[in-house]
């Protein structure tokens, strides 16, 4: 045992340490980039085929291993067919900011700053709209049903989306990495038999989302003319720009704590962060 590890410390270079160091860290990042992709769900296929390719063998199942060893021959030319779109997308998002992602902190606080105070003026003139917020779960199957913007957050912007003359502005705005992605965006209903039957189709777009992902949503209900936020499927109602405000840099980690945040709103955020934890 001694000699086995006297070998490996005279055989592993430091340099090696680095080499793998690269290679998890190019992974980790591609697994982000396909997280909450239709990708993810194509890649869990093939992983599932490659355990059936070496079950086969081990089986002896002849037939089984021939058509799966016949399939893997082409895997390069399966996985750029299949992953085309998506290794588009990572090829530009690497040339935009190579393996980091995120906005700074002052960006997202301006991007809280702008919505909070668009999502107020919509209310206070009954304008419908959905802001989604993207955190860590991907949702760029979402943004490529929209018109893609690429814009800063702005409220004057988010404003003249949704008025009524807008073309896109029955759909959502999908907010990815502090910069308006795409508008327009048609969102999963949620599936849940319980839901208030007062609730339209705005409603029930908010919540299915964020049922599926980690996403934020600020809902603007025309019907009411009041601004609501939603997180893990939850809703809370009726709040000001400021409780908006607040919220977003809580929930965003802009902020130190739930200092300043209305009771209701606490306990709002404490059922979500359970839900997430659930989920996790």
């Amino acid at each position: 045992m001694k000699d086995l590890f006297a070998n490996l410390q005279s055989s592993i270079r430091l340099i090696d340490f680095l080499d793998v160091g690269i290679v998890a860290l190019i992974v980790y990042r591609v697994l982000l980039l396909i997280k909450g992709t239709r990708a993810m769900q194509m890649l869990t296929g093939l992983g599932i085929l490659g355990i059936g390719f070496f079950v086969s063998s081990a089986m002896e199942l002849f037939t089984t291993h021939w058509l799966l060893s016949h399939f893997f021959d082409y895997l390069i030319l399966i996985v750029i067919v299949l992953f085309q779109d998506d290794l588009r997308r990572a090829l530009t998002h690497v040339g935009k900011n190579p393996f980091f992602t995120g906005s700074g902190i002052e960006e997202e606080r301006e991007m809280v700053d702008e919505v909070s105070r668009a999502a107020l003026r919509l209310a206070k003139e009954r304008i419908g709209a959905l802001i989604v917020i993207e955190r860590e779960t991907g949702l760029k199957n979402f943004i490529d049903t929209g018109s893609r913007l690429d814009a800063k957050v702005n409220a004057d912007l988010i404003y003249s989306i949704f008025v009524e003359k807008s073309p896109i502005h029955d759909g959502a705005i999908i907010i990815s990495n502090g910069r308006m992605s795409a508008a327009g965006c048609f969102l999963p209903l949620s599936k849940e038999t319980t839901i208030d039957k007062s609730y339209g189709t705005r409603h029930r777009a908010a919540l299915g989302l964020t049922e599926d992902t980690d996403a934020i949503v600020v809902l603007v209900s025309e019907e009411a003319g009041e601004a609501h936020l939603v997180k893990n499927g939850k809703l809370t109602t009726n709040l000001t720009e400021q409780e908006i405000r607040k919220s977003l840099a809580t929930l965003l980690n802009l902020s130190r704590g739930d200092r300043g945040i209305p009771k209701k709103l606490k306990a709002w955020m404490q059922v979500t962060r359970r839900g997430g934890e659930r989920d996790q």
